[in-house]
């Protein structure tokens, strides 16, 4: 890890965890499993409280629908105890790309790298 992002990470919760908070993941904290994404969840001794220290960048986004559940105390089992049942419909999970460039851009956008040609509007031009 480099010194830079090393320094970052200590006092700015939005590089990773802070100090403090490895600290008390590591003082208290019980992994209770990891997701997909490289997320690692974890809770204290007593099952109070439950947090997760996010692989990369802290983006809430990046957590899952059932570990989701469980960090908001809606399940009482974990993921890795009790899989959530998933129907044949459903999308896997994607993380909220506004603001890159996968971000969702509608037919016609001038975010399109080739707009979409319209036939049913002409551009209105003064006489």
């Amino acid at each position: 890890m480099s010194i830079t992002r090393s320094i970052l990470q200590a006092f700015t919760w939005w590089h990773g965890s802070t100090l403090l908070t490895r600290l008390n993941t590591w003082r208290k904290g019980v992994k209770v499993g990891e997701d997909e994404a490289g997320n690692v969840y974890y809770t204290d001794r007593e099952n109070k409280r439950r947090w997760v220290m996010f692989n990369g960048e802290a983006e809430s986004s990046r957590v899952g629908p059932e570990w989701h559940g469980w960090l908001h105390h809606t399940f009482a089992e974990p993921p890795t105890e009790r899989p959530l049942v998933r129907k044949s419909w459903e999308k896997p999970h994607l993380p909220n790309l506004t603001g890159t460039p996968a971000a969702y851009a509608p037919a016609g956008s001038i975010r399109k790298p080739q707009p979409k040609a319209r036939s049913d509007y002409e551009a209105w031009s003064p006489e």
